[in-house]
Order: structure tokens, then sequence, then C-alpha cells
């Protein structure tokens, strides 16, 4: 099982919408990770949107720096998964979000890919010279529970989101997670 993080791209239209639609069929309207791609009118007005908060002088004020990726099975060029890596965190993100949002294709679950996504975010963030990054998920979702703690996650704390559902905040040490691997 190989994947790569790919940056979106006009040519990666055609399967990002399918990706996309994918979520929608399975009563999923929400793509955490995406930065916003379940909300956007358009393919096109997305691009522009990840393009403009990949960098600190475009970023609106009310987004943090990011990049997002789609994950790709490398076999057959296939839309895995979308990833967003925030490059620090503003207060919502200290509390609620983190630095790492992702969703796996619903056809694509349970096969360990978010695992392996979830690791190429890690060396991602090894190469911006961070130490440990912050991931939340509901406490509900077991198996991003087993992801992040596959990837060294360390339970934090629990509490209740804005939505009144129970979130568990992880925290995850580049280096450890490096060194386990090893």
């Amino acid at each position: 099982m190989e994947i790569k993080l790919v940056t979106p791209s006009d040519e990666l239209k055609a399967e990002a919408l399918a990706y996309r639609q994918e979520h929608f069929d399975c009563g999923e309207m929400v793509i955490n990770g995406s930065a916003l791609f379940d909300k956007m009118n358009s393919y096109e007005e997305w691009l522009l949107h990840i393009e403009k908060i990949s960098s600190k002088e475009t970023c609106p004020s009310d987004w943090v720096v990011s990049s997002v990726f789609f994950c790709v099975r490398q076999s057959d060029n296939k839309i895995i998964g979308i990833i967003d890596l925030r490059n620090y965190l503003n207060d919502f993100l200290k509390t609620y979000g983190g630095h790492i949002g992702y969703a796996v294709r619903p056809s694509e679950r349970r096969k360990g890919y978010a695992t392996e996504m979830l690791s190429l975010a890690l060396d991602f963030y090894k190469n911006l010279g961070l130490n440990k990054v912050m991931i939340a998920c509901y406490k509900d979702n077991l198996a991003s529970i087993k992801t992040i703690e596959k990837n060294g996650g360390s339970l934090e704390k629990e509490y209740l989101y804005l939505d009144g559902k129970p979130i568990l905040i992880y925290w995850v040490g580049i280096e450890e997670k490096i060194l386990k691997l090893l």
C-alpha cells in the first residue's frame, strides 16, 4: 500500500470531484481536512482558496497558513483521501481542531490508509521544524483514535465540542514517532 501526498491541480479535477461525490453519496456533507472542498461552488474556486491559505501574505485573517494535499494511491492514481496540514494554531484550532485534519474516501476505509496519511503528514511537520502536533477527533471515532495512537498520539484531554459531542485532544511528538518506526 503506497500513497503519496499530491498538491491539488487542474489535472485532478475529475478524480477530485468523484472523490467529493462519494462522500456526499454516503451522506457525509462535511469532509474533514478538506479546507472547504465540501462547501465550494466549483473546483476552480476551491483551488484558488487553497492557494490563498498556503501563503502568509495571502492567507485570510480567520485562517492559518496551511498545505492541503490529496492522498493518491500510486498503483492507480486514485484519490484515497485528503489532508489539511496547518503550519500553526490559532485560538480556535488550539481548542478544537489541531494541526491536522483528514478524511479517507468511504470505499477505502479500514485499509490502513489513514495511518499512512498521518505518517506522511508527520514527516511534513518534521521538515517544518515542529516538535509535536495536535490532532482532535470525536470520542466515538474509533478509527481516528486508532490511527492517531498508531502514530504515537498521546491523549491530553477530553471535552465537549461546539456541537455538544465529546472530543479528544491528542499530541503526537514528531521525533518520538520517527524513533518508534526505526
